[in-house]
């Protein structure tokens, strides 16, 4: 594993605040932050809080943040950008009133998936991204604990990818979240 120098990445919006600290990067999302595109809301929203860098194929990400998610909406993980019609979002989400484990995959149009994840809130969490072949694996888990399957996705390796931390508030200010790992390492060797 090799860890990415925080200062590598270039926001896709500036947070409303962001500082690095001792363990790591501490950022708070501007209230009204998000990404989705136009089903069944209708809008598109193009303002999340995504520091990306450069990933290539045969590569994996990870990015370690401590989840305390509170407020409808309140989320972070992992950002994939090829353009702006075409990205993921991988991560937890407070909807509902639980903390949600899922991904969004865009193409033109968002799509969503999540499944409860009791007992996440509150703790550190590790969402990782594999690119291998075509096909992009989204992985997660709480400290301690192994990494369990989010999403098969396809993702042709001719796409410019750009991949890093995100977070975003769509309801409320003062999100803050503490980002503690940032890393490349080698691509899953298989899908189970």
């Amino acid at each position: 594993m090799t860890d990415i120098d925080w200062g590598r990445g270039r926001w896709t919006h500036p947070p409303a605040d962001h500082r690095l600290t001792d363990e790591g990067l501490s950022a708070t999302a501007a209230e009204g932050s998000d990404a989705w595109r136009l089903t069944s809301y209708g809008f598109i929203h193009d303002s999340e809080h995504a520091l990306l860098t450069p990933f290539a194929p045969e590569g994996a990400m990870e990015v370690t943040f401590v989840a305390d998610f509170s407020d409808q909406f309140d989320q972070a993980g992992l950002f994939l950008r090829a353009t702006g019609e075409r990205w993921v979002k991988a991560g937890v989400e407070f909807s509902d009133g639980a903390l949600q484990l899922g991904a969004v995959v865009t193409n033109g149009h968002s799509d969503w998936s999540v499944s409860p994840v009791a007992g996440w809130n509150g703790r550190p969490i590790t969402i990782r991204a594999s690119w291998a072949g075509d096909a992009l694996t989204l992985r997660a888990c709480p400290e301690g604990e192994p990494l369990r399957l989010v999403r098969v996705l396809p993702m042709p390796r001719t796409l410019a990818l750009s991949v890093g931390p995100y977070l975003c508030a769509p309801t409320r200010a003062g999100l803050k979240v503490d980002f503690t790992a940032w890393r490349f390492t080698a691509a899953d060797d298989a899908l189970h």
